[in-house]
């Protein structure tokens, strides 16, 4: 059985910020460090442990794409998340330097990558991210028979934990996917 694992960099990076900022003292509470945009910026996701996490434990990893916003040019953390065996895929801000195509491009690369990659019955797809964005998308895959884990923070939306076939909270593995 071969995974193939697709992260939302930005998704899972902030919100862990925020279940850091909890984890920290920083909020009372995740819901509270959401709210009030309270992060833990001293928390820095280890790709290679994330990769291992939500890739880990099959046999192969088909495919494992990390999307995001383009980083300073300065930013050495994609380099590090190639290094670690992930396809980057950058999109640049639109002018209110607000982050675009991220989801889209999830979902299309998901879709296509079931009809061109994916073997029904053999292989699976991980998400990392919980928005709710992906429904559709996950169950339009599971219609045709592919298993989709997410794996998120435990306030990922009640929509996708329900949709996904299995979902796998991060909260209890924060230290562990730090670096």
């Amino acid at each position: 059985m071969a995974n193939l694992l697709y992260v939302d960099n930005s998704n899972v990076w902030i919100e862990g910020m925020h279940v850091a900022a909890a984890r920290n003292g920083h909020a009372p509470d995740v819901w509270s460090a959401v709210q009030n945009k309270i992060c833990d910026y001293s928390w820095k996701l280890d790709f290679g442990k994330l990769f291992e996490f939500a890739g880990g434990g099959k046999i192969e990893v088909k495919r494992a794409a990390l999307f995001g916003s383009r980083p300073p040019k300065n930013d050495s953390v994609w380099q590090a998340a190639e290094r670690k065996g992930f396809d980057v895929i950058v999109y640049d801000r639109n002018v209110a330097n607000h982050e675009k195509k991220i989801d889209t491009d999830i979902v299309a690369t998901m879709i296509e990558d079931s009809y061109e990659i994916l073997k029904i019955g053999e292989d699976e797809v991980t998400l990392v991210s919980g928005d709710s964005d992906y429904v559709p998308a996950i169950e339009k895959l599971k219609k045709r028979g592919i298993q989709v884990h997410v794996v998120f923070w435990g306030h990922a939306s009640r929509e996708i934990k329900e949709v996904a076939t299995k979902f796998v909270n991060l909260d209890p593995f924060l230290e562990h996917l730090s670096r």
